[in-house]
């Protein structure tokens, strides 16, 4: 009798335990980008030879997890390598389907190739694909390839996951290829949601987002953990605070990544974000405490996937090589050299890369001035041989030349839109800026000069940019206002190209755009 009551109290103790101890992982990608193989940390000064990132790597990582766990990806899954563009996101399909990714949604560059095109990627996936946010204008229905939410069950819990959509996705994809589609505010439809949500009693929410925290975080690694935000929050900040009852907020967008996640104090959500190109994980713990009931704590860390630490899965380093084969012949192509590096700028004004775009993009289209977005700009191109994957990866996009003549105080207004902070979210050619700080980060007293002269609000200039910008993209309002209004049809990858087969390309000198003090 007593060895039975021992055995019985053993087993209880256990079992208290058991349930004291559960936990399931969380992992999440963001603005993958198409970058689907391991390459140098060139930007990592102590690391610029390492190998890091990739699926490969992603996929050795998770085989040694021995916590239950979801996948999760928050968008801007392809566009960005030639194999994700030749595909046309199919490859990170397949792989994503090769990973066990659970569930998805869609970024703005997810319908570079229109909606139609997601629609087959949406169909080709083993998971779900969210978005409650994304209505069609013609009659107000949720868009039927996309749920609203999912509840994924791992390891006897049950995990609610709310897809939402960028609502910038409207102007930060070609607009005529959305214009039929309502990007709804990501808050109000978190809010509209939950509480459907909540009545199935789920054990944690998750919303998963291709939305950031903050523009001012893009690009950086950073451990914001013990940051304060002052009002008014934006971005994912103001979603989990106008939308209580979120656990855990995963967004993208700005590719920033957050070294150990961040704790809003008034939301009590904590917030992921990846960074870029797949060459970071986050890995989310959730504990459980079945004994009191419900979610006892998150933790949020930021996994760096270097594969000399992670290892690289062999199955999916084959199936990577088989898209690569597909690509290769044409984009291993040498199509000329650089003289020089053709690269960003460290301080965030005009870069070489960007002056030699615009440059180019002025002269085959006889324009005054030319103007090219930075974010447009996605990779450098180093000093040596260049093959045609190199201008692949630095412009992934598919746009045309536009011309237009704009006046003097439209040009003002344009710079003003893509001045922010002390940097330029706009590059320039055959024109001077100069500006200050407001005290809120926006710029001011702007001139505008060409040629060493200050330009003169009713003076006019043709003008040259990308059909992003010139039809409604982010940062190109004041092109709306234009005249003779034209699409050349040329594309800025073939004027690349062409300059390129015309000799060594040596980097222009910096300093168009200038901050004064």
């Amino acid at each position: 009798m007593i060895k039975i009551f021992f055995i019985t109290a053993l087993l209880t103790i256990l079992n208290s335990l058991n349930a004291r101890a559960a936990s399931i992982a969380v992992y999440h990608t963001s603005d993958v980008h198409g970058w689907y193989s391991a390459r140098p940390a060139l930007w990592d000064n102590e690391n610029s030879t390492r190998s890091i990132g990739g699926f490969a790597a992603l996929s050795d990582l998770l085989k040694k997890e021995t916590t239950p766990y979801l996948l999760l990806d928050s968008g801007d899954m392809f566009q960005g390598t030639p194999e994700g563009i030749l595909t046309k996101g199919m490859a990170s399909m397949v792989l994503m389907n090769q990973l066990g990714y659970s569930a998805a949604v869609p970024g703005n560059h997810d319908f570079d190739f229109g909606e139609p095109n997601l629609k087959t990627l949406v169909s080709s996936a083993a998971f779900t694909f969210l978005g409650a946010n994304l209505y069609a204008r013609s009659d107000g229905a949720n868009a039927a390839y996309l749920k609203p939410y999912t509840i994924i069950e791992k390891g006897g819990k049950k995990i609610a996951v709310l897809g939402l959509l960028g609502k910038h996705t409207a102007t930060s994809t070609m607009p005529s290829a959305v214009k039929h589609l309502d990007f709804r505010d990501e808050a109000a439809e978190a809010a509209k949601w939950l509480p459907e949500i909540k009545k199935q009693k789920p054990d944690a929410i998750i919303v998963l987002t291709h939305l950031g925290l903050s523009d001012e975080l893009g690009l950086k690694r950073v451990d914001i953990s013990t940051w304060t935000f002052e009002p008014p929050p934006l971005g994912t900040l103001g979603l989990a605070r106008a939308a209580q009852g979120i656990d855990l907020l995963l967004g993208g967008h700005n590719h920033a990544a957050f070294l150990k996640g961040y704790h809003d104090p008034v939301s009590g959500t904590w917030f992921g974000e990846s960074g870029y190109g797949l060459s970071y994980v986050t890995r989310a713990e959730l504990d459980f405490d079945d004994a009191a009931g419900g979610l006892d704590g998150i933790k949020v860390t930021l996994v760096p996937l270097w594969t000399d630490q992670t290892g690289e899965d062999p199955a999916v380093i084959k199936t990577v090589a088989g898209f690569n084969a597909k690509v290769e012949q044409e984009m291993g192509r040498v199509v000329g050299s650089a003289a020089t590096d053709l690269g960003f700028s460290a301080e965030g004004l005009d870069s070489t890369i960007g002056n030699w775009a615009c440059d180019i993009t002025r002269a085959v289209s006889g324009a005054e001035l030319a103007f090219q977005n930075t974010r447009g700009i996605r990779a450098e191109i180093r000093k040596g041989e260049v093959r045609l994957r190199d201008l692949y990866q630095a412009v992934p996009f598919d746009n045309t030349i536009v011309t237009m003549k704009l006046n003097g105080a439209q040009l003002e207004r344009l710079m003003a839109d893509n001045l922010y902070k002390g940097r330029s979210l706009m590059q320039v050619s055959g024109l001077e800026v100069e500006f200050k700080l407001a005290p809120e980060g926006r710029a001011d007293k702007i001139i505008l000069k060409r040629d060493g002269r200050v330009i003169k609000p009713q003076e006019e200039f043709t003008v040259a940019t990308n059909n992003y910008l010139a039809f409604g993209g982010n940062g190109g309002d004041a092109f709306a206002g234009g005249k003779d209004i034209k699409d050349t049809l040329i594309p800025v990858r073939d004027v690349m190209l062409k300059a390129f087969s015309k000799g060594p390309v040596t980097a222009p000198a910096t300093g168009r755009i200038r901050l004064l003090k």
